[in-house]
């Protein structure tokens, strides 16, 4: 069954493209037709296309890695901040860092930053610091929160990444495919598909639009995650029942021993 319909997107205003004259030809086999003026989107074609993103998307987060969101522009970073912090993944919203995937090593380093001066106003250290200094470490705490709180717990390279507008994040699209890493996107017909691994026509200007598929994304992404932990619930469970039989085999064993000793004796 898919996981949306035509209606469904058509109410979101999914199938609004870009003027005729910014089109790119590439996006040929997802335009339905031009009207006004305008690129019309085929919206069955988005169902499927949905439909096939959502599913490697669940399968990556059941196996446990990570997907990176990249939303800056306007309309998309409160939504996307707001409803993939819901689902534990890593998002950036504020700026994408030059060599935030491709120079990963350097990126850990500012978080590792981030967390050295958390520790300073844990442990005292803090207030051995002058007026000026507090300040400058604590603007300097801000911005590194801004910039790259949300991939905190980022710990390596992300298994995909999922992009709202690959125009204004071309240089996120840039680093992952130098580095093979898939990328997911919502596509417009002013852009270039060939760029995307996995390709959902969409309009990606409408807040109503990336809503609603970010929501979609999200519930799969979200089922995997249940799925692992349900995985995991099963095999504690099962490691648990041996371990016990085991240690029950252990005593019996050793009570036999014990009966035979005390025959032995007796004869």
């Amino acid at each position: 069954m898919s996981r949306t319909n035509f209606q469904e997107l058509l109410d979101a205003g999914c199938h609004f493209g870009h003027l005729k004259r910014k089109w790119n030809p590439k996006m040929a086999p997802y335009i339905f037709m031009e009207k006004n003026g305008i690129h019309i989107i085929d919206l069955h074609k988005t169902v499927v296309k949905i439909d096939e993103s959502a599913h490697v998307l669940k399968q990556i987060a059941r196996s446990g890695r990570k997907i990176l969101f990249v939303a800056t522009k306007k309309q998309a970073k409160d939504i996307v901040s707001e409803k993939i912090q819901a689902i534990g993944m890593p998002y950036v919203t504020e700026r994408w860092a030059g060599g935030m995937l491709t120079n990963f090593p350097t990126i850990r380093k500012a978080i590792k930053k981030m967390n050295v001066i958390d520790k300073m106003s844990t442990d005292g250290t803090f207030g051995t610091l002058s007026k000026r200094e507090r300040l400058q470490v604590t603007r300097q705490r801000a911005k590194l929160e801004k910039n790259l709180g949300s991939i905190a717990d980022m710990a390596r390279l992300p298994a995909a990444i999922f992009v709202v507008d690959i125009q204004k994040e071309a240089n996120a699209v840039k680093e992952a495919n130098r580095l093979n890493i898939p990328v997911f996107a919502m596509v417009d017909t002013c852009c270039d598909p060939t760029l995307v691994d996995y390709v959902i026509p969409a309009n990606d200007d409408a807040a109503k639009s990336i809503s609603l598929i970010i929501d979609i994304v999200c519930k799969a992404i979200n089922e995997g995650n249940e799925e692992r932990k349900s995985e995991r619930e099963k095999e504690e469970a099962v490691n648990a029942a041996v371990k016990k039989e085991t240690a029950g085999g252990d005593v019996k064993d050793h009570s036999n021993k014990k009966i035979r000793a005390r025959r032995n004796r007796k004869d």
